[in-house]
Order: structure tokens, then sequence, then C-alpha cells
């Protein structure tokens, strides 16, 4: 086609008011990208992430898995076919009625993550929620080095024949992990025993030097200035 022939057809495409709109970009939740210091106390700080594996059938399911960063303990970790936004909020309010509150919750853009049902919770329990840096799961350490041992030592290792089953091997890992197994970076101590010392001594429980974790983030480029407000209004 001609330069002429292309310049009609914009010129008739102009007239008739045909011209194609730009597609605006999505806004994506923000959240505090500051650098964070974790107090040494239980609930200071939760990371979540999904891990994704698949039934014998072939059928796939993924898993919510919530770390607390300072006590290394697996608060939960939960199988299913389908975890929505509005499922995660659910889940994070049944933790908090039996563990309490966290100080921040720490995770990636995933879109559960960065939902409506996410940040309308967020604001309503005033919990800080961070999003880690796009491409920079490393981040998100603790529960990336978690998912990574769920994933050699029961996902690799199993084959599930259900969710039932799924649910079942992975309640009992779980439980494993927390009371059975110690930590160098806690003192040779299990989560859960960890967990002990520093709700009988609050936050001075000593902890392994190495604790001292890098920021889980990088501050928000200049410009960024949406509010959680500005992203639920936005939809």
């Amino acid at each position: 086609m001609t330069a002429s022939y292309m310049r009609s057809i914009y010129r008739l495409y102009r007239e008739e008011g045909l011209t194609v709109r730009k597609r605006r970009a999505r806004r994506r939740a923000v959240g505090t990208r500051a650098p964070i210091l974790v107090e040494a106390r239980a609930n200071a700080r939760w990371s979540l992430d999904f891990v994704h594996d698949q039934f014998a059938c072939g059928r796939r399911f993924r898993v919510l898995n919530i770390v607390d960063d300072v006590t290394r303990e697996c608060l939960a970790a939960i199988p299913d076919t389908s975890i929505s936004g509005r499922r995660v909020a659910r889940e994070l309010t049944d933790l908090i009625s039996r563990r309490g509150k966290p100080g921040m919750i720490v995770s990636d853009h995933g879109t559960e993550f960065t939902s409506n049902a996410i940040l309308a919770w967020s604001k309503d329990h005033r919990v800080e929620w961070h999003y880690i840096a796009p491409g920079k799961p490393m981040q998100n350490g603790y529960v990336e080095s978690f998912n990574g041992r769920m994933r050699d030592e029961l996902l690799n290792e199993s084959l599930f024949f259900g969710l039932d089953h799924a649910r079942s091997a992975i309640a009992e890992w779980r439980q494993d992990f927390n009371t059975a197994r110690p930590h160098s970076s806690l003192g040779y101590q299990t989560p859960a025993a960890f967990a002990g010392t520093l709700t009988a001594t609050g936050s001075d429980a000593s902890l392994d030097k190495g604790f001292a974790s890098p920021p889980v983030a990088q501050p928000a480029p200049n410009g960024v200035t949406e509010t959680v407000e500005t992203l639920i209004a936005a939809g």
C-alpha cells in the first residue's frame, strides 16, 4: 500500500471517529518499598507466597504459604485448586484470630495480593503491606527458602491422589517442620521452640547475627504516589 493510500485511510478513520483508543496501563499496588527493619519478636513480619504442584491425574493445585520471618514458623500452608484474593483475605483474618496481628506483611505483586480484596483488607485491619520489587524474589527470601524446602522434601517426592490427600500430607510435613527441625539461625532450636523463648522473654531473645536481614524492597520510583485508597477506587 502506498503512503498516499494510508493517509487517505487515516483521514477517513479520523472523520468517522474510528480512531483506536489507547489502553491505559493498569495501575499496580505499590505499597511501601522503604528498607524494613524487623524487631526480634513473633508476628513482627509475615511473608506470603504461592507454590504450585499437580495431582496424579494431572490437575494442578497451589499452596498458599505464610511464614513468620522472625520465628521461621510456617503459620499456614493452604492447598487448593483455586485461591483468590478474597480467599487470602479470609485466611489471614482466621490466622489473626488465632495468633494475633502481624506488624507487616511482605509479598510479591501476584494478582491475588494486589486485588481490591487484599487492599481493602490491609486498610481495614491496619496492617502494612509491603511489595517486593518486580522480578526480585530474593527480597522475599524467607518464604522463598521455605518454598524450596517444601518442594524438595515433599512436593517432588510425593504423588497426591486428590486434595484431601495433599492437605493431609502438607499438614503433617508443616507440623514436622515447625516442631522437629532445628535451625542454625535460631541457635539450633526448632521454630516452635524459638517462638516459645520469644513469648517468655519478650523481644530480648538473642538471634543469630545473620538474622539482620537486608531490606526486602527498594524505594518506590520517583513520581509514584498512588495510595491504597486510590487503588481501591480505581478497581
